[in-house]
């Protein structure tokens, strides 16, 4: 096995049964992760959503106006 191989065996035993040390914290800190998941979309959920319940009723505290602002720009600039 590994040395890699084995500090993620570790680990996973540690986050199941207990505190990590720190200085077992620190080898863990240098492996990288396996996988890295990314996800591109053509549109923004969050913005379609606000928009949607912007449509049926009115904000009180306008939360979402700076985020709207800034999907519509960058809408703008895709669309050029």
């Amino acid at each position: 096995m590994s040395q890699s191989e084995e500090l993620e065996r570790q680990l996973s035993e540690l986050l199941t049964e207990g505190e990590i040390r720190e200085n077992e914290a620190k080898k863990r800190e240098r492996l990288s992760p396996k996988y890295e998941v990314r996800v591109q979309t053509q549109m923004d959920p969050i913005v379609e959503e606000t928009r949607k319940y912007r449509s049926m009723a009115r904000e009180l505290d306008d939360r979402y106006d700076e985020y709207m602002s800034k999907a519509d720009k960058s809408k703008a600039n895709d669309q050029r």
